[in-house]
């Protein structure tokens, strides 16, 4: 018997092929996590069927299961294959991102010093002037492995960072230095057991031992006040809460125990991040009961809810409904369809920062039946939330784009809200894109995908009109639930066209009508957004004598200023927001010596300390990256904020993800231009999104609401279009552009991109793929498929690396790459951006 398995090593392409051993034979399926032998190495890998004839003459054999259950199930396998084919990426990293963290494991390399004579070689032995010019990473390596001891390849990687030590350990293993060999982690995660109490005998038989529970008073006291505890419970209690209320010991708890009057014992608990938010769901929304649908409420879901009766057919629906116009509500009812009839739904947000608000909803709908999942979770709440989920006892999954790989057995709905947004594409191997792969798991799974957005991108609203999916409309906003009376409007827009601000003397980031809007605002009791796509204080610092600019020394981008305030003294770092490089702000110019070191433009830290600073008694939040790096930071400043623990909210585009917060009547937009002017056919689509979606923040209730939006650039398209709220407009324009040049929906792109630390290696490289593929296209039909390229990236270093791209743009670009050998190169297929 034998079996095909994806190997967990993700550059490998395919599956291979192994023999079943007969003491396994009867314990194995597909979907199992096994270890086999590749090459020297032991790896995981997952059983995706099994076959008659191997591939191969004499195939090795399975080593063993490491669980006894399947870890992915059959729709899983066949959605792990498809998205391969069509991503162009190996099935074992596809299916690496359908388990846990902690769970898969990859072969790694241990590195240890090798012991000689009773002693270990150290860095006297001459290595820094024979490791090929490498002493330093040698004298470091060495260091590490005598002060830490044998250490894993991707130990060291996180001691080096983007520092390449690997050929230097494998100089000094061939001197006999270093000892390596092949190792294969154990799964870091595991069932949490926690010991347990609880009383054994009849309550009558525990109050009759009360009075001979031990030879001193305290003793007595202390076993009498558990027992008693445990009289009061109803059932097993953590050891922990005992040893709280009564103020015992395991001692006295095990005594008891040895008495029979106790049963101690470990009890298995679910690590549920749930769990705290599910007691507390009242307390940051209202409870909604029964709410009425409008019109085209109705008639959206009267259509969805005919698909999920039917057998025949699975359908896709783009949900396109203004912001504010109920598109939440119609996920909810066609949950509650799905869970009627015994299947699961898994619900998909773009951001952590959504997560709170979404959960929320739905466990006001379906208490006890919700799983999370999203990276920030621990790996044992990531790992008990799927192993709850493949046991069934999960009805709704909601979280980030890796939610969609949970192992629902019977999917019957996937809702990927807010579909539009970039963050639903991975940016790095494997590449793909949740929505697209939401539709495809959904017709595997004979499932409805609804995907809904108040701005969809051109290639979502374009599948509608050539029949992939089904367009539902919601052209009007609804009250908030309690409220009476007709739908809201969308909120005024007014145009401040800054470069008459400058005209008229007014130098602040902020125009004289915001100010004004500003300080009303808070006047009424009422809140406000400042929106700014742009982290920081500074956008650059430079040097007024010279023109220096400061930038990182990794990726040749300007470093952005941030300001902190450490024991009352503010202190300036500087930071590259593309790789993490840090330094401390100069004193004196690096290149001319002068201190005239500058500051210019702003950022989100900027905008914080300049409303301060104008209006001092304000309450200011700011929502970035830097403030939400924690676990649960996006919770507690959306929750600050939405119960009025803050009058003006700062923030990035994390503010355009779908909030609802009905006390906001104003949205400053302080520079609307930022990313308008990028090299990429989807930059106008971006900010044309990102607007609009922040301008919908506002108005969201009875109070009204309005949106200031400042630019330099009053009359562009994108401008004009967003201040209208006018998607059709937008898209009948944007359409007409992609047509014209040929990109999306008109074209298939195929991004390909090389990475190298040296300049040259780079370009050689890109020079020699784009050849063979100018071959292949000199065979074929060169009216198919365009190149363009090979050129180094807009941001052309990245990590110390040289980027250089190849994009390919036609009908089946993916078809002319197939069985190409691309090693070391960076596939995008149908990529977001080509920066």
């Amino acid at each position: 018997m034998f079996a095909s398995i994806a190997v967990n090593v993700p550059t490998v392409m395919g599956s291979f092929d192994y023999r079943i051993p007969p003491e396994l034979t009867a314990r194995v399926s597909a979907g199992q996590l096994v270890t086999v032998p590749f090459g020297k190495q032991t790896v995981q890998g997952v059983i995706l069927c099994f076959i008659d004839t191997p591939s191969v003459a004499e195939p090795k054999s399975i080593i063993e299961t490491l669980d006894p259950q399947p870890v992915l199930t059959s729709a899983q396998i066949a959605l792990a294959e498809e998205l391969a084919q069509s991503t162009l990426s190996p099935i074992g990293a596809i299916v690496g991102l359908m388990l846990p963290p902690g769970l898969s494991q990859q072969g790694d390399v241990l590195y240890e010093i090798r012991t000689v004579d009773g002693g270990r070689w150290t860095i006297d032995d001459g290595l820094r002037s024979t490791v090929h010019g490498q002493g330093t990473v040698s004298s470091r390596l060495i260091k590490l492995l005598e002060e830490r001891g044998s250490l894993r390849g991707r130990q060291i990687d996180r001691c080096f960072g983007p520092v390449d030590w690997r050929k230097t350990a494998q100089y000094l293993v061939r001197r006999g230095v270093l000892s390596s060999q092949s190792v294969l982690p154990a799964p870091r995660v595991r069932p949490k057991f926690v010991r347990t109490a609880q009383l054994a005998v009849a309550p009558e038989a525990a109050e009759a031992a009360m009075g001979d529970l031990g030879k001193t008073e305290a003793t007595q006291k202390r076993r009498g006040a558990a027992l008693k505890f445990l009289l009061r419970a109803t059932d097993a209690v953590n050891v922990s809460w005992v040893y709280a209320e009564s103020g015992c010991n395991i001692a006295d708890l095990q005594e008891l125990a040895e008495r029979e009057l106790i049963l101690l014992r470990e009890t298995e608990i679910w690590r549920d991040p749930l769990e705290k938010t599910g007691t507390q769901v009242g307390t940051y929304t209202s409870r909604r009961g029964e709410i009425d649908l409008t019109p085209e409420q109705e008639s959206a879901f009267e259509q969805i809810r005919q698909a999920l009766l039917s057998l025949a057919t699975r359908h896709s629906f783009l949900l396109h409904g203004v912001t504010g116009s109920g598109k939440t509500e119609i996920y909810l009812r066609a949950v509650d369809e799905v869970v009627k009839r015994g299947r699961q739904a898994i619900i998909l947000v773009p951001e952590i920062a959504l997560t709170p608000q979404t959960v929320r909803r739905f466990l006001e709908r379906f208490p006890g039946q919700v799983g999370l999942v999203h990276s920030k979770l621990s790996e044992g709440e990531r790992y008990d939330t799927w192993r709850r989920a493949r046991m069934g006892l999960l009805k709704v999954v909601i979280g980030a784009r890796s939610a969609l790989f949970t192992p629902l057995p019977n999917i019957g709905l996937i809702v990927a809200d807010e579909c539009h947004d970039s963050s639903y594409y991975q940016s790095e191997p494997p590449f793909y894109h949740a929505v697209t792969a939401a539709q495809m798991c959904a017709r595997i799974a004979g499932a409805v995908c609804i995907f809904g957005s108040a701005t969809p991108s051109v290639s979502q609203r374009y599948q509608t009109e050539v029949g992939e999916s089904v367009r539902l409309e919601l052209p009007r906003r609804v009250p908030n639930a309690g409220l009476t009376g007709s739908a809201l409007g969308l909120p005024p827009v007014s145009i401040i066209d800054m470069r008459e601000e400058l005209k008229a003397g007014n130098r602040s980031i902020f125009s004289r009508e915001l100010t004004e809007a500003l300080g009303q605002t808070l006047a009424r009791g009422e809140q406000a957004i400042l929106f700014l796509n742009r982290r920081g204080t500074a956008t650059y610092i430079f040097c007024r004598d010279c023109g220096h600019v400061l930038k990182c020394p990794n990726c040749d981008t300007p470093l952005t200023l941030h300001v902190e305030k450490l024991e009352g003294l503010q202190v300036g770092r500087l930071l590259c927001h593309r790789c993490g490089y840090e330094r401390q702000k100069p004193k004196t110019c690096p290149v001319c010596g002068k201190t005239n070191i500058r500051e210019y433009g702003l950022g989100s830290e900027r905008v914080e300390a300049d409303v301060n600073a104008l209006f001092p008694k304000a309450r200011t939040l700011r929502w970035d990256w830097e403030t939400t790096r924690q676990k649960d930071a996006h919770e507690i400043i959306l929750t600050h904020f939405a119960s009025h623990r803050a009058d003006v909210l700062v923030g990035t585009q994390m503010l355009a993800k779908g909030l609802d917060l009905p006390l906001v009547t104003l949205v400053g937009i302080v520079l609307a231009d930022v990313g308008l002017y990028l090299p990429d056919p989807f930059a106008a689509e971006r900010v044309f999104q990102v607007l609009t979606q922040v301008a919908g923040r506002a108005g969201r209730s009875e109070r009204g609401g309005k949106v200031l939006l400042q630019t330099f650039d009053s009359e562009n398209r994108v401008i004009q279009f967003a201040s209208r709220h006018d998607y059709a407009g937008f898209y009948a324009n944007e359409l007409e552009q992609r047509k014209r040049l040929g990109y999306p929906p008109f074209a298939r792109l195929v991004r390909l991109e090389f990475r190298h630390r040296e300049a040259e290696k780079a370009d050689v490289e890109a020079k020699k793929l784009a050849k063979q593929i100018e071959g292949l296209l000199a065979a074929g039909d060169r009216q198919q498929t365009t190149m363009i390229g090979p050129v180094p990236c807009f941001f052309a270093k990245q990590d110390s690396q040289y980027r250089w791209q190849i994009v390919l743009r036609g009908a089946r670009p993916v078809e002319l790459l197939r069985g190409l050998r691309l090693d070391g190169w960076r596939v995008e297929v149908e990529p977001v951006s080509l920066l």
